[in-house]
C-alpha cells in the first residue's frame, strides 16, 4: 500500500504490500522502529524551532512549526526533534524521546489529511487510531481509553487515545488527534508511547508529556 501526498483517509504510516508478516525481533522496541520510519524516505517539509510563551506546562520550551501541516507543537525537556532530517510522505514533522531506563520512549508525529467535515472528525479519528494500533502492534489488541470532540486553536477537533498490548506483553499508548482546518485539508498529531510490560500507561512520564504536547498545539 502506498499512501499519496496528503493522507486521505485515514491518516497512516504508510505500509508495504501485503507479504508474510515480520518476525518477533523485528517487532520489538517500537518507537526505535517508528523513529527509523519517520527518517526513512524524503517528504520535503519544511519546518523550524521557535519558542513558546504562553502558561501551559510546556511554556518557554521550543517549538515545532510544522508549515506543512500547519500546526506548532512544543519539545518537552529531554526530547529530540527532528530537525532537516527527511520524512515519509505520511509526516511532515516529528519529535522522539527515549525511556529513562533505555527501554520503551515515545514520538510525536505530524502529518496532514485531505478535508474534513466536523462531522466526520469521530468517525475518521477513530478509524485511524485503530488501524495505527494495528500498524504499530499487528499482533496485539487495543482498547479505548478515551474519545472526545476537543478544538485546536478554534477549530473542530477529535482525539482518540488507545492502549496497546502484544502477546508478548510489550505495551503501548496512542493518542491521536485530528484538526479540521477547513476546506483544504486536514491536520493531524499523532503520539506513540512504548514501555515493557504495562508502563505505557496515562501515568507514565512519557505518555505524560505525549498529552501535554498534543494538548499544547496550535494551528498555524
Amino acid at each position: 500500500m502506498t499512501t499519496p501526498p496528503f493522507v486521505s483517509p485515514p491518516p497512516l504510516p504508510p505500509t508495504p504490500p501485503l507479504r508474510p508478516g515480520p518476525s518477533r525481533a523485528r517487532r520489538a522496541g517500537i518507537i526505535g522502529a517508528v523513529c527509523a520510519l519517520v527518517l526513512a524516505l524524503a517528504a520535503g517539509a519544511a519546518w523550524w524551532l521557535t519558542r513558546d510563551h504562553d502558561s501551559s506546562p510546556l511554556a518557554g520550551r521550543p517549538r515545532v512549526t510544522d508549515t506543512a501541516a500547519g500546526l506548532s507543537y512544543a519539545v518537552p525537556e529531554g526530547w529530540k526533534s527532528n530537525e532537516g532530517k527527511d520524512l515519509i510522505q505520511a509526516f511532515t514533522s516529528s519529535i522522539t524521546t527515549k525511556g529513562a531506563d533505555g527501554t520503551g520512549g515515545a514520538a510525536v508525529l505530524a502529518g496532514r489529511g485531505a478535508p474534513l467535515d466536523e462531522s466526520a472528525l469521530r468517525a475518521r479519528t477513530e478509524t485511524a487510531a485503530r488501524s495505527n494500533a494495528e500498524f504499530f502492534y499487528p499482533d496485539g489488541r487495543s482498547s479505548v481509553e478515551e474519545s472526545r470532540a476537543t478544538e485546536v486553536s478554534g477549530r473542530p477537533a477529535y482525539t482518540v487515545v488507545l492502549r496497546t498490548q502484544d502477546e508478548n506483553g510489550r505495551a503501548g499508548r496512542l493518542r491521536l488527534t485530528i484538526v479540521a482546518r477547513g476546506e483544504d485539508r486536514s491536520a493531524f498529531l499523532l503520539g506513540v508511547t512504548e514501555a515493557p510490560a504495562s508502563g505505557a500507561s496515562a501515568g507514565s512520564a512519557e505518555s505524560r508529556e505525549v498529552d501535554e504536547v498534543l494538548a499544547d498545539a496550535t494551528v498555524r
